[in-house]
């Protein structure tokens, strides 16, 4: 997390966008023989929204997680907007 909040661009070993999904972006994290992910977006390019997280056991991305992420950023955009 420090890289990505330090680092004017972050490599994308760290943070990666996912194609194809509409704005979502993983953050990349390995605690020793354990990968995790989690879902971000940004807001507007100055503040990144975190959301979901998983363990990654296999090389392909599970949709259900993809689909998930985007239903949350798809409620964060609605609350947020419909209060402006």
């Amino acid at each position: 997390m420090r890289v990505i909040e330090t680092l004017p661009v972050a490599p994308e070993v760290y943070l990666k966008h996912l194609e194809n999904a509409d704005g979502l972006f993983e953050v990349r994290v390995q605690q020793g023989s354990n990968i995790f992910r989690i879902f971000c977006f940004f807001d507007e390019s100055k503040l990144i929204i975190l959301m979901n997280g998983f363990q990654k056991k296999t090389q392909k991305t599970s949709q259900n997680e993809i689909a998930k992420a985007l239903k949350i950023k798809n409620e964060y955009e609605q609350e947020k907007y419909s209060n402006a």
